[in-house]
Order: structure tokens, then sequence, then C-alpha cells
């Protein structure tokens, strides 16, 4: 992840009259900015000494500046295609799904495939998929690849099964059901190799402009044989390196960690699959789905631990990070034995320096959290699936009973015995919407997993610096990279799960710098502008 501008024209930065979030100075209403850094933060009257040395000077007019967010978690080219395509997490009903693909199709008659994303036949009142017979009607025959919300499963048409040879031989084919696995992966790599460079380029600009727009200044994106192509990855890249906006730090999920490294990636790690997701019944767990047709059926398990502990043996000796997508209980913990069998070869201190990852980590028990706190081991985790899927009526209930689902996504315990944490949102399976990430974990819908919205806040800027092996960024200190954002909104306040614990921290003699309120039903942050590196890449037109 290289420091280098996109331009070297830096300009030296005054801000003032305003809010700025910072450990440095609770009280802070100014910020100087200086090649591409933070220089100096503190008080309106000091920030007078600055102004005759500046470039520019910026009246914040009481408007908030924090860290940008980091979102741990993104599939940048499908998060730019829903933006751009064919989007049906909006859909109520297989009808209204229907109309949607029948209207798209006949709008971009020159695309030599269609893709889109987000069904969610759980929230229909049809309760099933659309069948390949009425997506061919709906197509006029063309291909189409269409996503369930989670991205772990997918409808077709005949026409895109037609260009994966054997595709019906594989695993996760049965005719007339989504695809899974094996065939959903072959399927997805000649879908997305349809794809013109400029339908790529086209989407990950999208995203990128987007993800500014929300005030997100790095994203995590996690690649892989079977998610993208190789193609895609080093594209996203190397316009990241070209054009202003978010960072991209690359991720590529491959038990060949030499490759990982000569695609530019960071780790061999991030959706590397140790099973799938609860949606589409295919996070392995340790007791049966409870509304599956087959009573025994405990999911998919992609990887066991001697597969794990090999793949982070080999990451660690590299000096790269490995890890692993793992949703259910089974798997967790068989990527729990894995980390631990590698710290037995090369030892505890050089594991838990290497800063490997969990993606998800969904279905903890007290034992997989010790382990993850005793291994050093990262939970990168996404706050909106519970907000989506979670509380008495959610998906979560519906696949696993409502014992099992209470037990889902424990930042609480995540946060107390001492595990990193590092916010995303798995885009497109659930918004880039960081204040909304921030919202879903501080009133997480099972109370005991909630944290305070400083804790949240934190996961989601400086958890992701930190889970990149960063210790230097994601606050507004003196030395640290200049990525934030202006913000409008209403009054800061600060906000614990039980006002008992931290009654304390809301009175202004504590210091504890204040946030926006993000009690359900108010009105979310707007960004203003969005700076990474010193260099503005968003500015909301009209402000």
């Amino acid at each position: 992840m290289s420091e280098t501008p996109i331009d070297s024209e830096h300009r030296t930065v005054l801000l003032r009259g305003g809010e700025v979030h910072s450990p440095a100075d609770p009280f802070a209403t100014a910020m100087v900015v200086e090649r591409g850094h933070v220089a100096w933060v503190g008080s309106e009257g000091a920030a007078d000494a600055f102004a005759s040395g500046v470039d520019e000077v910026v009246d914040l007019e009481g408007a908030l500046v924090t860290p940008a967010f980091v979102d741990a978690h993104v599939h940048t080219t499908a998060t730019g295609l829903a933006l751009t395509g064919l989007d049906l997490s909006s859909a109520t009903s297989l009808a209204e799904a229907a109309e949607l693909i029948r209207s798209y199709a006949a709008a971009r008659p020159a695309d030599r495939i269609l893709i889109g994303h987000g069904w969610d036949a759980a929230r229909w009142p049809e309760r099933r998929a659309p069948r390949r017979e009425e997506l061919d009607e709906l197509t006029g025959g063309r291909p189409l690849y269409l996503t369930r919300i989670d991205v772990h499963s997918a409808v077709v048409t005949t026409a895109l099964l037609d260009l994966v040879p054997g595709v019906r031989d594989r695993s996760g084919f049965r005719d007339g059901e989504p695809l899974t696995g094996d065939a959903h992966h072959a399927v997805r790599a000649a879908a997305y190799a349809a794809l013109s460079p400029a339908q790529r380029t086209e989407a990950q600009r999208a995203a990128r402009l987007h993800a500014a727009s929300l005030g997100i200044g790095t994203l995590h994106e996690c690649g892989g044989p079977e998610i993208s192509s190789e193609d895609d990855f080093t594209g996203l890249l190397d316009l990241a390196r070209t054009e202003r906006g978010p960072r991209v730090v690359g991720y590529w999920a491959d038990l060949d960690v030499e490759r990982a490294r000569a695609l530019g990636a960071l780790g061999a790690a991030g959706d590397l699959f140790a099973d799938g997701s609860l949606g589409s019944h295919t996070a392995c767990l340790h007791e049966a789905y409870a509304d599956h047709a087959d009573a025994a059926h405990t999911g998919v398990s992609h990887l066991d631990a001697a597969t794990i502990a090999a793949h982070v043996v080999a990451a660690t000796e590299a000096g790269l990070q490995a890890g692993f997508h793992a949703i259910g209980d089974a798997a967790v913990t068989a990527v729990v034995d894995g980390v631990r069998a590698a710290s037995e070869k090369l030892g505890l201190a050089r594991i838990r320096a290497a800063r490997h990852r969990v993606e998800h980590a969904e279905m903890l028990t007290p034992e997989t959290i010790a382990a993850f706190a005793e291994l050093g081991l990262t939970a990168s985790v996404q706050p909106a699936f519970d907000a989506a899927w979670g509380g008495e009526d959610g998906m979560y209930v519906e696949r696993l009973g409502a014992e099992r689902a209470r037990t889902l996504n424990p930042y609480a315990a995540l946060l107390r015995a001492g595990v990193p944490l590092a916010f995303g949102s798995d885009s497109p399976v659930t918004p880039l919407d960081p204040w909304g990430t921030v919202r879903a974990a501080a009133f997480h819908r099972t109370p005991e997993h909630r944290i305070s919205v400083r804790a949240a806040f934190t996961a989601h800027t400086r958890g992701g610096w930190r889970a990149v092996g960063r210790d230097d960024a994601g606050t507004l200190v003196p030395g640290a990279p200049a990525d934030y954002a202006i913000w409008r909104t209403d009054e800061l306040v600060v906000q614990a799960p039980d006002d008992r614990v931290a009654r304390w921290s809301t009175d202004p003699r504590s210091g504890t710098p204040g946030l926006p309120d993000l009690t359900p039903g108010r009105e979310l942050p707007v960004c203003l502008r969005t700076v990474v590196f010193g260099q503005t890449v968003f500015v909301r037109p009209n402000e």
C-alpha cells in the first residue's frame, strides 16, 4: 500500500471553525494538513498562528472532521455493477424482480452478458428463486448471471450455462435450483470473463466514487480465483494507483501464496472459503440447519484444519497475511485449529505478529473467541448482516432456530476478550454505509452484543488500518496520514450500550470526543468532503 500521491502537488491546508475528532485534543476545532499528513490539531485560538503560512484556509462552519472510514471487506467491481446495473435488492416479490429483469434486458440490447445482484427469496411471498426457464424468457435467451444477496448462490440462464462446459457435472449443480459451490464459481468466472475491460473499469470507478461520497478513504478488496479474475484484481490496483479516490488494499484468496504476492496482494487472504453462507445453507455448522429439507444438512466445508495450517505457515514464512472466510461455527473451529497448529510449528509470537484475519466470523463460541485473542486473529466483520438478518423474525432464526441465532455476531464479547475488530460491508452483499454500519453495531438486535458508538467507530476507522498492519493511521494526530472526511451533522454525543457504564464520559470534563447521535430513526451524517493522503477525492455538489 503505497503512500505515493497521485500527483506531486500538496497544498498546506488549515481547517478551522468546526469539531475535529482527535485523541490528541478532545476539544480540537482546527487542524493543519501538510505534505499528505496531519501536521497539527488544536484550538481555534491557536489556529491564528498558522493562518498566514498556509496555501488554503477551510472554514468548517461548524462541521465535524473525522478520520476517513476504512471498509475492510469489499468486492469493488461487483459493487460497481450493482450501482450501475441490475440491482434486485429492493424487489419485494418475485413478480417485481421479474419486471426489473425484463426492463433491464430490454434497455441494454448490446450487452453480451447481463449481470445482476440482490435477489432474496426469503423476503418474497413466493418464497422461491426465479427459475431458469423464466429467466430465459425474460432475457430473450441471452446470458444472465444473477447472484443472491449473499453472493454464495446464483440463478442463470441456459445461454450462460452453455458457456461453461461440464458445469452440470460439478458440485453445487442441482437442476432447477440456484447454483452453489464449484458450479457457481465456474459460472461466475465465465460471467466476469465476458465483461469487457471498459465495463470493468466503469464499474470500478463507480464503486470508488460512491465510496468516496460516503467518507470512505480505504477499501480492502477481497478478490480471488473463485470470486473475480486476475485481470479484474490487477486492473483495480492499477486504477487506484493512477486515479484519485479511496486507497485500495488488495487481498487475493488463493492457497498459492506466491501467486498472491505476484499479483500485488497484501495477503493470500480475504474470501478464502472455509465455508459458504447461512442464507444459501452452505455455512458449515456443528449441528444441522433448522429449516433444510435434509434434516441432517450441516452446510459445506471447503478447507480442513490441516490445509488451513499449511496455508498459514506458508503465508507467514512469505511475510504475507493469511485469512479465511468462515461463517459457521464448524468452519470457525477449523480455522482456529489450523492457525493453532501453525503456531505450534512457527511459534505463537510469529503468528500473532502476522495479524492473520478471519472474515465474517459470525458463529463464535467463548472458546473460539478466546482462541482469536490468543492467536492475534483480526475479526473482519459486517454489522449490517445483523441489521439485515438478525432479530426474532430474521433469516438467522429461520436457518438456525432462536437459540443459536441469538449467539451470532457477538461484538461485545470480542472486544472484552481483546480481539481486534475491523468493520466492513462485504458490498454488494450489504451496501457501503459506514455510519449505518457503526449504528448497526451500537444497536445490535441482540442487546448483549452491542458496543459503544466510539468502539464501533474505531473498528471502522483505525481498526481497518490495524488489520493491514498499520498502527500509525486511522486517527487525526500529528504524523498520521491525512485521510479524513468532513460531515454535516447534528450535535455530538457519547453513546454506549448501557449509560450506567459510561455516564462519566458524557461529561465534557472527561475529555471523551463526541460523535454523531446514531439512535435509530435519526438522520445519519452527510459527507461534505473526503480527503485521502491530503488530496480531495470527493466534494459534495453545491456545498
